[in-house]
This record gives C-alpha cells, sequence and structure tokens, in this order.
C-alpha cells in the first residue's frame, strides 16, 4: 500500500471568507484547502507554511492542530489507477495570514486562489476535505 503524508489549512479572514485554491491535477478542477504533501523529513507545520505560500501567495502563522483526517482510496480509484491502494493522512491545520498577498500558482497541483463567504463555499465545484477541514473547525 502506497501512504502519502499532507498537511492543509484552514484560513479565515476577518470578513469570516475562507482561503481556497483550485486543484487541477483531479480528473476535474475543484477547490480545495491550502495544502500538500510533505517532503521527506518535513515538519508538517513547516510543510503547510511552504503550501499555502506556494498556492496562495501568503505567509502564515499556524495557530493550532485541528485534525487528521485518513483516508484509504481503493487503487482503482486513485487518479492513476494502480493495482496498490493509498492511504492518505490529511494533517490539517489553524492558520492566520501574516503577510505576502494573493497570487495564483504557477506550474504546480492548483492554479487559482481566492477567498469565499461561507454561502459561496457551498455552491463551489469543491472536494470533500472542504467540509472535512471545516467541520474540524467548528465552522461547517
Amino acid at each position: 500500500m502506497d501512504m502519502r503524508v499532507a498537511a492543509y489549512a484552514i484560513i479565515v479572514d476577518d470578513d469570516e471568507r475562507l482561503l481556497l485554491a483550485r486543484w487541477i491535477e483531479g480528473r476535474r478542477a475543484a477547490w480545495t484547502l491550502p495544502g500538500g504533501g510533505l517532503e521527506a523529513g518535513e515538519d508538517p507545520e513547516v510543510a503547510v507554511r511552504r503550501e499555502v505560500r506556494e498556492e496562495t501567495g501568503y505567509k502564515v502563522v499556524v495557530e493550532e492542530l485541528l485534525g487528521i483526517h485518513s483516508r484509504v482510496i481503493p487503487g482503482s480509484a486513485r487518479i492513476t489507477a494502480s493495482v496498490e491502494p493509498l492511504h492518505t493522512l490529511r494533517i490539517v491545520y489553524r492558520a492566520r495570514v501574516s503577510g505576502g498577498s494573493l497570487r495564483n500558482e504557477r506550474n504546480g497541483s492548483t492554479d487559482r486562489a481566492d477567498w469565499f463567504t461561507r454561502d459561496a463555499v457551498r455552491e463551489l465545484q469543491r472536494v470533500k476535505l472542504v467540509d472535512i477541514g471545516l467541520e474540524m473547525a467548528g465552522i461547517a
């Protein structure tokens, strides 16, 4: 079984908007929490800060660990079909913007980043991780 460990952030601004990034590596584009896979030996908090910066342009301060979501994806359901299932561990943090400015990632797994009201989030094509993270943060 393959394994992927990733770190993501719930980031809400003063206007109660949620920061999301549009993921383009899947079967269809969908909005997700900013974040991504850990590099070998990388601390998860370092990884989430790096990934948020890459995908959105913002520097963030990690405030708290919200939870860890575990999922096993059958090989046939993976983005690239495989005989091996994929075990994903997704570490979700609450974070706040401390610097930088909004920009879109180039040549990465996301192509856009933006702020959304909770009502707007409900209308978006999004990955399940968004709802999982909002529930962990108590703002679903």
